[in-house]
Order: structure tokens, then C-alpha cells, then sequence
């Protein structure tokens, strides 16, 4: 049982790593963009401020283990690797990461996020902005980080797709 934690676990820092790693390529210019958009690009600080909660989280789950250890004759090794592949995800939540919103969907932890799938329910400053996502009533908070100026754009064009007016962002003759 433990191994097969220890390789789920495994496969799932895995891949958030390599779609963490990849916003960069997906991700190529900052700022404005013509179709109404914005990216933005948040720093390790930032990330920390975003994740703090997920980082106490990793750090109870990294813990938890150890007094089970001797009594479920858990092989000691399974959890230390555990371990690391836990502190490892720790350090994507830490890593700068790049965003991008978009009229249809959010990009954000190298994913694509339809905004039919995600509410949100305003914004009123702080490091932060939070939308939920539907369905998951509060066990799947979507927290996006920034600069306050990033985060006062993105928040604006979320109004915008509330209030159908996001050609008012828009540039191109497409929007």
C-alpha cells in the first residue's frame, strides 16, 4: 500500500513539475494583450503568500507518517521518499510562476481553466485573488497571485467577463 502511495504521489509531482516548467513556453509575452487579455509573471515571494496554506498542508502530511511508521510496518524508506516528493512539491508551490487570463479561460499553474467551471465572488485587494471552483463547494479554492497592479488588472477583466464587457479590454478587431 505504502509503494503504490509513494507512486501516485510520485507521478503527481511529476507532472505538476513538468506543467509548471512549461508556462514559460506558453506563456511568452507579459502585459496587455490584443485580444483583451493580460499575462503576468509573479515572484517566489508572492508564490509563498498565494500557497502558504497548501505549504502547511504538505508539511502536516509530510509529518503525519512517522509515528505510524513502526506500528503499520510501513518500510521506513517508502516514507522518506515520500517525504521528498512532498518537499519537492513544495518547492513548485515556491517557484515564480507565469498567468494569463483570457475571455474564456485562466491559465494558471500551467493549466487552462474554463471560467465556466470556476465562480468567483469579487475581489477587495490583497496579495491574492481566490475564485472557487464550481462543484467543490470550499475544498477547491483557486488562489492567483500577483502585484497588486497585475492582480487590479485580472480582477477588472473577471468584472468585465461578468458584466459583458470585456471588449472594452479588447484591441484587435476579433473581440
Amino acid at each position: 500500500m505504502a509503494w503504490g502511495v509513494v507512486c501516485l504521489v510520485g507521478a503527481i509531482v511529476i507532472y505538476d513539475g513538468y506543467r509548471l516548467l512549461r508556462t514559460r513556453e506558453e506563456i511568452t509575452s507579459l502585459g496587455p494583450l490584443n485580444s483583451g487579455g493580460y499575462a503576468w509573471e509573479t515572484d517566489s515571494t508572492r508564490e509563498v503568500m498565494r500557497n502558504g496554506t497548501s505549504l502547511i498542508t504538505l508539511g502536516i502530511m509530510m509529518a503525519l507518517p512517522w509515528p505510524f511508521v513502526d506500528s503499520s510496518s510501513t518500510p521506513e524508506i517508502a516514507v522518506v521518499i515520500f517525504d521528498i516528493l512532498l518537499l519537492l512539491h513544495c518547492v513548485w508551490l515556491m517557484l515564480p510562476k507565469r498567468y494569463a487570463i483570457s475571455r474564456t479561460h485562466l491559465f494558471a499553474d500551467g493549466f487552462e481553466i474554463s471560467f465556466e467551471s470556476l465562480q468567483w465572488n469579487g475581489w477587495s485587494g490583497g496579495n491574492r485573488i481566490v475564485l472557487q471552483r464550481k462543484g467543490w463547494w470550499i475544498f477547491a479554492p483557486l488562489p492567483v497571485g500577483g502585484s497588486l497592479v497585475d492582480l487590479e488588472q485580472v480582477a477588472a477583466r473577471i468584472e468585465a467577463l461578468q458584466t459583458d464587457d470585456w471588449h472594452l479590454f479588447a484591441t484587435d478587431s476579433e473581440e
